[in-house]
């Protein structure tokens, strides 16, 4: 699956028609810009401009349509316009990072990305509160949190500058695309710290089981991770693709041709998804055994 498809299914059942095309297309060009082979302050120039770009169009098509109701505004502030929101604070990190990391000598390039570490994890800390009503998928504040309505009486307004216009921002939509580009970000840092230090290795690659060997066709390995990505289970839905194909590669020792193999699993005819059907019937099996026994 194409990480368009991946992040429309996050908001496609909430979603007003009208944003469909705006964001397919921009899903579709964000992943072509995160797999090209460009420089990673290249890529940051260039998902910046698409992100601005992605932003205004939205922006212009709500003040001119505006929401039906409530749950549809919910719906656009809290899982549409976060999206190229938080790519465009994700990439604009990395445009930062990029120009400010010393030019010479590794230790000083690894002191200032462990200081970025050190930042991610006091915003995180910050917001707490936040962050656990994101991540335990509460609704109760989602007229207070992703309304327009509430701006005046809610004095909270996040220190971001990297684009806000008050008739287009809710108290929290900002915070939240903010969250999930941090979620990208620390991994930006640690991938960057990482190829500074090769022979340092990352407590979950030491905590890892040594035995696990992946035994079924890559096919079927393939057709997991696109559904775990799609299903945005992993970070909020807020890592890439490639980030958790890496992570299974490590994880079971193989390697992967991921985009490869998607598109032959679309071309397949019949049942595109033959593997997660064999996970069901198999799950549904053991079970009904284990009543039995």
């Amino acid at each position: 699956m194409k990480i368009a498809q991946q992040r429309f299914y996050l908001f496609s059942l909430n979603t007003n028609p009208m944003f469909e095309q705006t964001m397919t297309t921009f899903t579709e060009q964000i992943e072509q810009i995160i797999n090209s082979e460009e420089t990673s302050l290249k890529k940051a120039e260039l998902g910046i401009r698409l992100c601005n770009k992605t932003l205004t169009k939205l922006q212009e098509r709500v003040a001119k349509e505006d929401f039906e109701d409530a749950a549809e505004e919910i719906a656009f502030f809290k899982n549409i316009k976060p999206i190229p929101m938080s790519y465009l604070i994700y990439f604009t990190e990395i445009r930062t990072c990029e120009l400010n990391i010393p030019k010479a000598g590794i230790d000083p390039k690894i002191h200032y990305l462990e200081k970025e570490v050190k930042k991610i994890n006091e915003f995180f800390t910050q917001n707490n509160d936040f962050v656990n009503y994101m991540e335990q998928s509460y609704n109760y504040l989602d007229h207070v949190y992703f309304t327009r309505h509430n701006l005046e009486n809610f004095p909270f307004a996040p220190t971001i500058n990297y684009y806000q216009y008050p008739e287009f921002s809710t108290s929290h939509d900002m915070l939240w695309a903010k969250i999930q580009a941090m979620y990208r970000f620390i991994h930006y840092i640690r991938d960057a710290i990482q190829q500074l230090k090769p022979d340092n290795i990352y407590i979950a690659q030491q905590n890892q089981p040594k035995l696990l060997l992946w035994t079924g066709s890559k096919t079927a390995l393939v057709e997991l991770i696109y559904a775990l990505h799609a299903v945005g289970d992993i970070n909020h839905g807020a890592v890439e693709l490639q980030t958790i194909t890496s992570a299974f590669e490590s994880f079971f020792n193989t390697k992967l041709n991921t985009y490869k193999t998607y598109a032959e699993l679309k071309a397949r005819k019949g049942d595109l998804t033959q593997y997660l059907h064999k996970l069901i019937v198999h799950l549904e099996h053991r079970m009904r055994r284990d009543d039995e026994l």
